[in-house]
């Protein structure tokens, strides 16, 4: 093409647009703005009058947040979720793998455990663990009352809780992996071990780690239902305060701050491990 030709032709600048090309406007969206508006004002509201109110009284809640009641509380708290986590999945793995299993009696003692557990309030079983004296005196020549101290009343009443509802996490994260993998790696020759640890397993742990993050978040949360046998965690830790000094909303506050700051952590921690067992997927964010 010459360079007489070249120029004769006009730069996209200079084309003009067709009379009858629509122009594209954007969507006003008053509506959504006027609401974000209201929720601001509101959240401003009710944050301006929790922080402006003097029944709170935050000077006490600053003065109890770190004090030594209040920390060996929140740790027992903690130590508590810990150990019942690990014993409760580990209940309940294996029960789901009863659930999971040819065998039609380790069906049903896997479906009944679940039944039974989720079906009786976790008050209620802590209050029958903490009364088992009245049904079994002794055990093994022990007196009751003196083999099972408040903690381990917790302990077993928690675990056996959670269990059941372990038990149906790992079930149905097994379950959510295509058996046509599974059947593809027998058909390479691996191992029992090597499928479940290279195959069902990472897969699995996209639907199980979701639900066992909530899990756990409930589990801290939970515990504080202890305080009704005296277990000194960091709920019965503040109540021991305020039936001291009658300061019962600022102790409450304590302990819901520390509720607070523990549940953020592990939620930022259940995001990360998502994130991890999600990787190679559109879920992967």
């Amino acid at each position: 093409m010459s360079s007489d030709t070249l120029a004769k032709i006009p730069a996209a600048s200079e084309i003009p647009e067709p009379a009858d090309v629509p122009r594209i406007v954007p969507q006003r969206r008053y509506g959504q703005w006027a609401a974000a508006v209201v929720v601001l004002a509101l959240l401003g509201f009710a944050v301006n009058s929790v922080l402006r109110n003097r029944a709170f009284q935050w000077d006490v809640v600053a003065d109890h947040f770190t004090s030594d009641s209040v920390l060996r509380g929140l740790w027992l708290t903690l130590w508590l979720t810990a150990v019942v986590m690990v014993l409760g999945f580990a209940l309940g793995t294996l029960l789901a793998a009863f659930r999971l299993s040819a065998n039609p009696v380790l069906r049903a003692v896997g479906r009944g455990y679940v039944w039974l557990f989720r079906s009786i309030p976790i008050l209620v079983q802590l209050l029958l663990w903490f009364n088992i004296g009245a049904l079994y005196p002794q055990v093994f020549g022990v007196r009751t009352v003196n083999l099972l101290s408040p903690v381990a009343v917790a302990i077993i009443g928690l675990t056996l809780h959670e269990a059941a509802y372990a038990a149906e996490i790992v079930r149905g994260g097994i379950l959510s992996v295509d058996r046509g993998q599974i059947e593809a790696a027998q058909a390479l020759g691996l191992s029992r071990w090597r499928r479940w640890r290279r195959i069902v397993l990472p897969q699995a742990m996209r639907a199980i780690v979701p639900p066992a993050g909530n899990m756990l978040i409930g589990t801290l949360k939970g515990t504080s239902i202890v305080s009704v046998i005296a277990v000194d965690d960091l709920l019965f830790s503040t109540q021991l305060i305020y039936h001291r000094t009658y300061q019962v909303i600022p102790l409450l506050m304590v302990a819901t701050l520390w509720y607070a700051v523990v549940t953020s952590l592990l939620g930022i921690g259940q995001h990360y491990v998502e994130k991890h067992y999600a990787r190679g997927t559109e879920n992967a964010r």
